[in-house]
């Protein structure tokens, strides 16, 4: 197993406050999204959800089927501990390769920079089995590189060549709304998953 897969390595970086892409907020991008989302039932799946402002944020707009997924344990019982009796959401311990259900809507919020770039074919692929015929998966991506990592960066020509194997793309454009330190460094999009029959069409629809 990778180490960026470990439990044990993120339990030591959450415990040491490490995780330097942590805002702090709900992602200024991921809240004007949600803003508009008027189907508050919706099944809702946040992975490598973190600290989970995100998650914290739908339920706190009305969402009722909410579901956080994480490896790091000591997330997963702090979030628990601090929400024991609310009922529209799930604080799930888990590796989400092994993680299985059908979402209407997967929010991606620095789970895909945080896993070895190895896995990423991996995690398109799964993530395409989550999502409901109709679902969508939404959320931002860095838009630069790093020294090191993770967090791990990439650009959208990269994103668009890795995703259109079993996606398609809504939307796929800078950021306006970024957070000051992330300005200009980031990419929001909105993907679908292909229908079975098209798995195996080359011709991909791609916006410019």
């Amino acid at each position: 197993m990778t180490k960026f897969l470990s439990a044990d390595y993120w339990n030591e970086r959450y415990i040491n406050n490490a995780s330097q892409w942590d805002l702090g907020v709900v992602s200024p991008p991921l809240k004007n999204y949600i803003d508009q989302l008027e189907n508050k039932d919706i099944a809702i799946l946040i992975p490598g959800a973190g600290n989970s402002y995100e998650a914290v944020y739908l339920m706190e707009q009305g969402f009722t089927n909410i579901t956080v997924i994480d490896i790091a344990p000591i997330v997963i019982q702090q979030l628990q501990q601090q929400y024991p009796d609310q009922k529209n959401i799930r604080f799930i311990e888990t590796n989400f390769f092994n993680w299985n259900g059908e979402y209407d809507l997967v929010l991606e919020q620095t789970f895909f920079c945080a896993i070895d770039p190895v896995l990423r074919s991996n995690y398109v692929k799964h993530m395409a089995s989550l999502l409901k015929p109709n679902g969508k998966l939404v959320g931002p991506l860095f838009n630069r590189t790093f020294e090191a990592g993770p967090p791990f960066g990439g650009d959208k020509e990269s994103y668009l060549k890795l995703f259109e194997s079993h996606f398609n793309f809504q939307t796929f454009t800078p950021c306006h709304n970024s957070i000051a330190p992330r300005a200009n460094t980031e990419l929001f999009f909105i993907a679908t998953p292909l229908a079975p029959a098209d798995l195996n069409n080359e011709s991909c629809p791609i916006p410019k």
